[in-house]
């Protein structure tokens, strides 16, 4: 089964500084239908002004997949680590036991678009932790690569670890490219378009839209257009 979640469904409110779409429940927007995709809890696209940000916040037991589309976000946390994430770089903070942190548009002139994505641990109260990597271009070209992995899996797959059993990867597409990801009868996925139009078994869908997968052995993406995609791959609740 699959269930398309149009970009303009979506939750979206503009601050001036931050203008944001939510495709779960999240903050001041609730919708009972969609309140996550299982372990998936939150998928917000966020376009951040140049010099503005989000201030010193905290989270507990939740891991965070920050994704860079343009611009770069500044990054600083309680666990003394600070960085700027770039286009092709990915960020996993694992919140665990409770972490400060904050992320800010590092740029005065240019403005930040960045995915942000909440999967819930497998385990609560570890402690937190952060990892940064890049992820070349060409390793995405019409093909789907794991950008985080369970943490016994990542190290030997070169990818960001997440304790849970969950995968999230990315794919860009040329026109006429296709992947497929094999879900089998234990997992549910859900895709998501960064950018171009692609058709997912039979649906068209656009940049901004997604599609919850489930009790499919897998799934065929094809490239209608110059594309990119993500697929987090989930374990079945229960």
């Amino acid at each position: 089964m699959i269930t398309v979640r149009r970009a303009s469904e979506r939750g979206a409110f503009n601050f001036g500084w931050l203008d944001t779409r939510h495709t779960f429940s999240f903050g001041r927007y609730f919708d009972e239908r969609w309140t996550g995709f299982g372990a998936l809890r939150v998928l917000n696209e966020d376009r951040v002004r140049p010099g503005r940000g989000f201030d010193t916040h905290g989270h507990r037991d939740m891991e965070i997949v920050s994704i860079v589309l343009s611009g770069a976000i500044e990054h600083r946390d309680s666990l003394g680590t600070h960085g700027v994430i770039r286009p092709g770089e990915v960020q996993r903070m694992s919140a665990g036991r409770g972490v400060l942190h904050s992320e800010h548009n590092a740029s005065r002139s240019e403005p930040a678009h960045f995915l942000q994505i909440w999967i819930d641990p497998s385990e609560r109260g570890i402690d937190p932790s952060y990892e940064q990597r890049a992820f070349p271009p060409e390793q995405r070209r019409n093909r789907l690569r794991v950008l985080v992995a369970p943490s016994d899996e990542a190290a030997k797959a070169g990818t960001l670890s997440i304790h849970q059993d969950a995968r999230v990867l990315s794919a860009a597409l040329e026109p006429g490219a296709s992947v497929r990801h094999d879900l089998g009868s234990m997992r549910r996925a859900w895709l998501h378009v960064v950018s171009g139009r692609v058709r997912l078994e039979g649906n068209e869908l656009e940049a901004g839209d997604g599609a919850g997968i489930e009790n499919e052995g897998s799934i065929e993406i094809s490239g209608a257009s110059p594309s990119e995609v993500l697929v987090i791959d989930l374990p079945n609740p229960g």
